[in-house]
């Protein structure tokens, strides 16, 4: 079976079963990488991604359900050669140890501004509440959030309308 994604803004056509998980095809089949596997349940976050500009965990997803979606990974967050604010934030608070947690924390925080563009340190710890780092940098994760907030609030200004 044939089916078609739209994955960072690019048309593509797979031949694949529809129950395939997302993210094998995502890492597999299109070699994208920033999706990680970590615990194949649903609850860690490494493999999310944005579908239609909300978080979602491609491990227990199957590749049918992002047909007629957006599907955005980390990979296709910079825009025009230029870091997307959550990406920016994230290397201005050096959030990052091992690194394999980065994908789901800044696709999460990327999915909650894209609904709320000045959620409070509350709101982003709860959307953060189930991404897990086994690291432990928690702390420069949440400053990471809150710069990404202001970030993107320059980034909004500077957004000419069309």
């Amino acid at each position: 079976m044939t089916l078609k994604l739209t994955i960072n803004g690019q048309e593509r056509e797979l031949a694949v079963p529809p129950q395939t998980p997302l993210l094998n095809v995502l890492r597999n089949d299109l070699a994208l990488n920033g999706p990680k596997y970590g615990c194949g349940l649903g609850e860690c976050g490494a493999c999310s991604v944005l579908i239609d500009g909300m978080a979602a965990r491609t491990c227990v997803l199957p590749v049918s359900a992002a047909v007629g979606h957006n599907v955005t990974t980390l990979d296709g967050l910079a825009q025009n050669g230029q870091l997307d604010p959550v990406q920016q934030a994230f290397i201005d608070a050096q959030a990052a140890q091992c690194g394999y947690c980065l994908n789901g924390m800044i696709i999460t925080i990327r999915g909650l501004l894209n609904h709320n563009a000045q959620p409070t340190a509350e709101q982003i710890r709860a959307a953060l509440e189930h991404n897990l780092c086994r690291c432990g940098t928690h702390v420069e994760i949440l400053q990471a959030a809150e710069r990404a907030v202001v970030i993107n609030a320059v980034a909004l200004e500077e957004t000419p309308y069309e």
